[in-house]
């Protein structure tokens, strides 16, 4: 059923009210973060909607908004297909965290964008933000799915496209709790481009208009690596002299215990007669733990080496290496023999794993993906990954040091999991294309 007009008003209203509820129970921890990291503090007026002049002199402006750094670097692709159609354009681009930021203005710096923080979702942000940004598109990455944000866009008339669109099922099984207010929300999308049918399938329950979602398939698939992305692989095997004799194993966007947890499989594996060359690089997922990390590191007894800290002849002869820098894990995969990709033993729904899969690495992530469910299954239909089974963190260190020591030693079954892994990416690639060509149609339309 859905909800009238004094219902609406009123489930916003709260809506607001519990926003703002969760915003001042997090006072404290923006206030310790102050002192620590200054990753929520850094942007506040803009969050606050207080954004820079933006200087599209005279250009209609798309808005682009990513939240993960996968997001990011997956989202370049597309915005330059766009913009090959519409060049008279001025594109912007949002990002929640202060990572995010660092990582758009790298990525974007060849496009002219301007990269500003996403307002807090209050109405008077919100409409702060839209004056000042003045969209004549509003792109939405993946799962970011802002109330009062899309309610204002759909009052100003500006459309707005989810793109590369996911919901997961847990996602979905918290949504049905509000479906009417969720009703609302999603019926402020004009368009809901969704990676797999299921995404669709659970979007349109949600209680959008079936014509308004279509399945485009997954933008990430058609992510190739950039000149910038060459030159820092490069960097990373000569400074940590990292060979093909000594195979190298990567734990991808790691998060609390799965550090731990690599670095025990690492010393289990290094008591094998497979794995006793090899080394690991622990890419943490936030970077605000690269301390907590580097100190694991530190008690662990084994050699290792920062990458943020200035060279020394000793990197060459580490045992592990941590990655304590941003937009660089992508450059590190072609490095790599193995690779863990994080989030997945521990239950937050897993991370990418197109990106190493793309270099030639083997696959290995734990049972909790559902996030990426119709990535993961379409490898695992093709033997192109190893999935761990539902683990607690005693058993996962044994556990996935035998997942490594056996990948290491048969030749052939690495080399047959890398062809499968290529043969999905290549029979899913056109995502970007196909998004971009909606994207035209949608705005030529709204011209």
């Amino acid at each position: 059923m859905g909800l009238g007009i004094w219902d609406f008003i009123l489930v916003y209203l709260l809506y607001s009210l519990l926003f703002s509820v969760g915003i001042l129970l997090l006072v404290p921890r923006f206030i310790l973060d102050a002192f620590r990291h200054g990753k929520y503090v850094e942007g506040l007026s803009q969050r606050l909607g207080r954004l820079p002049f933006i200087e599209s002199e005279g250009r209609q402006v798309i808005w682009l908004h990513c939240v993960s750094v996968g997001e990011t670097q997956a989202a370049r692709p597309l915005a330059q297909a766009v913009l090959k159609k519409f060049p008279e354009h001025k594109l912007v681009v949002s990002t929640i965290t202060r990572t995010g930021q660092r990582v758009a203005r790298e990525v974007f710096r060849n496009e002219d964008a301007t990269v500003i923080y996403f307002p807090f979702d209050w109405a008077w942000t919100v409409r702060r933000a839209l004056r000042r940004v003045n969209p004549s598109l509003m792109l939405v990455m993946e799962t970011e799915l802002w109330p009062r944000f899309l309610l204002e866009c759909r009052r100003r008339g500006v459309p707005v496209v989810l793109v590369n669109g996911r919901l997961s099922e847990k996602s979905f099984r918290r949504y049905k709790i509000i479906r009417g207010f969720i009703k609302r929300v999603v019926g402020c999308l004009n368009l809901a481009l969704m990676q797999s049918e299921a995404d669709a399938a659970r979007m349109r329950a949600l209680g959008i208009e079936s014509e308004r979602v279509e399945v485009s398939g997954n933008v990430k698939f058609d992510l190739l690596a950039s000149p910038d992305d060459v030159a820092k692989t490069e960097d990373l095997r000569e400074r940590f002299g990292l060979t093909h004799t000594s195979p190298l194993i990567i734990a991808a966007s790691t998060h609390a215990s799965e550090e731990r947890i690599s670095v025990e499989a690492f010393r289990l594996l290094r008591a094998t007669p497979e794995g006793r060359a090899a080394r690991l690089l622990v890419a943490p997922r936030h970077p605000e733990r690269f301390d907590e990390v580097a100190a694991l590191l530190s008690s662990s007894g084994l050699k290792w080496s920062r990458r943020s800290e200035a060279q020394r002849d000793e990197d060459k002869r580490s045992d592990v290496i941590l990655l304590d820098t941003i937009g660089e894990l992508r450059a590190a995969y072609p490095l790599a023999t193995l690779v863990f990709v994080g989030g997945s033993i521990a239950p937050t729904g897993g991370h990418n794993v197109l990106e190493p899969a793309a270099t030639g690495a083997c696959i290995v992530t734990g049972a909790h993906t559902g996030n990426f469910a119709a990535v993961i299954n379409a490898f695992l239909e093709r033997d192109a990954l190893v999935q761990l089974p539902p683990l607690d963190d005693g058993e996962a260190p044994a556990e996935l040091a035998r997942a490594f020591s056996s990948l290491l030693a048969d030749d052939a079954r690495r080399d047959r999991m890398v062809r499968r892994a290529k043969e999905v990416l290549d029979e899913n690639r056109g995502a970007t294309r196909y998004t971009a060509e909606r994207i035209a149609k949608l705005l030529l339309k709204h011209e």
